[in-house]
């Protein structure tokens, strides 16, 4: 490089770190901003004897969280393990989420409070006298607003804790039009989203496992999204998804986050390698990976078509790589056929238009977004404004669909209210058939 370019080589240089640096700081100020607003609530709840310690407390934990952000935002996250980010990230998005809620309670009364000093101040000119005596904030709102905030914090708290591993099974029944005699009371095991790069205990994975064990399925249905986005992640837990074993077989499909899309990598090459790399998995599980394709199951003098299909989703940019019309090609004269299909909104959106003859269809994918509230006769959740049917059994005419809330979890690693799920579900056939 000649000289004379150098001082300016030197310029641009540190316009490129100034500018690299400048959203850091723009992102830090707003966060000190929402910590000093908060605080002035936290002031009104703490008692005056517990200042000594709290009010430092309350700065060390703002501060101590921005400068680990600072740091990763600077220096990258290649060099710090996936568990830290994760529980690091969620900590961040629990304690601003809570600031942010109390933020929102101050805001609401410091525009009534502007009004009335804003009144006073006109009526003070007007009448020529001194402003009245402002209002100042109220003790009680600073109250509420911290015991409104403590139970999303308590609860995500709680949620990573244990929520993230509180396997329920749920038995349900689906009637089937024309189901075979020897299939009736056949017991499929459904699970959905294992998500194994998400994974941080194996010992409780473990107990998920021997819970699915325990039901004795004849048949096991996995529907898809076996990890996040890379192939290796399934590698430690082998030995313990290899466990899961029927006498009719375990048949599964892929989801949105098995192929890789969600990830930057080397080459097209790299990325298909890593596809085939997870089929074979599936294959190392002993699990029979459908690929747009059906197989047929006998009992006795009796058949019934499985289906699988590649993902295929009609919200969002999730992609459309399944071919139904290929893999229901044969299955046509089977009285039942049952289609594994990863994303719920491939039901309305093609199932129930086009293949009537699919008696019921199994997915996963939304997770139940991992918090909302279920109870009897009662279940909700953020995702349901998405996705039509979320979690659970619907029923249109004769045909059937079950969405599994899954197994694992990604993103924040917990779950609130919707918990991981193994669907024991059992064939009966219909009333029509009974007849």
């Amino acid at each position: 490089m000649k000289r004379g370019f150098w001082p300016l080589f030197c310029v641009r240089t540190k316009l490129m770190e100034i500018q690299k640096i400048l959203p850091v700081i723009g992102f830090t100020l707003i966060l000190l901003a929402i910590d000093a607003y908060a605080f002035q609530a936290f002031k009104g709840v703490i008692p005056a004897t517990a200042r000594k310690w709290a009010v430092p407390a309350f700065w060390a934990v703002s501060f101590g969280l921005l400068s680990i952000l600072i740091y990763l935002r600077i220096a990258g996250q290649a060099h710090v393990s996936r568990l830290v980010l994760l529980f690091t990230f969620s900590t961040f998005f629990i304690i601003y989420l809570s600031k942010i809620i109390i933020c929102l309670f101050l805001l609401v009364e410091d525009i009534s409070r502007g009004g009335i000093i804003g009144f006073n101040w006109i009526r003070s000119l007007i009448e020529s006298k001194p402003p009245a005596h402002s209002p100042a904030r109220s003790a009680a709102l600073a109250k509420i607003a911290f015991s409104v905030a403590a139970v999303p914090f308590f609860s995500l708290i709680y949620g990573m804790v244990k929520g993230a591993y509180k396997y329920q099974v749920r038995n349900v029944q689906i009637p089937i039009r024309d189901l075979p005699e020897a299939f009736e009371g056949l017991k499929i095991v459904q699970i959905s989203d294992i998500h194994s790069g998400s994974f941080y205990d194996k010992a409780a994975v473990q107990k998920g496992i021997d819970m699915i064990l325990a039901q004795k399925p004849d048949l096991v249905f996995f529907t898809g999204d076996l990890v996040n986005n890379e192939a290796t992640e399934i590698v430690d837990y082998l030995p313990v998804f290899s466990q899961v074993k029927a006498p009719m077989g375990v048949f599964s499909v892929l989801g949105n986050h098995d192929y890789g899309d969600y990830k930057m990598w080397p080459s097209e090459k790299h990325k298909k390698q890593n596809l085939a790399t997870l089929k074979q998995h599936h294959a190392t599980l002993g699990w029979r990976l459908l690929m747009d394709e059906h197989v047929v199951l006998k009992k006795g003098n009796d058949e019934l078509a499985v289906i699988g299909i590649q993902n295929w989703g009609a919200k969002g940019n999730f992609p459309k790589y399944g071919d139904l019309e290929k893999a229901y090609s044969g299955a046509e004269h089977h009285r039942t056929k049952l289609l594994l299909s990863h994303d719920p909104s491939h039901w309305d959106a093609q199932v129930i238009k086009q293949f009537p003859g699919i008696d019921a269809m199994f997915a996963g994918h939304t997770h139940g977004m991992q918090f909302g509230i279920e109870i009897p006769g009662f279940k909700w959740s953020p995702v349901q404004y998405m996705y039509k049917q979320w979690a659970g059994l619907y029923s249109q005419g004769h045909q059937h669909l079950y969405v599994n809330r899954g197994f694992g979890f990604i993103g924040y690693p917990g779950r609130v209210g919707i918990w991981p799920e193994i669907s024991v579900i059992e064939l009966t056939r219909s009333d029509h058939n009974k007849g």
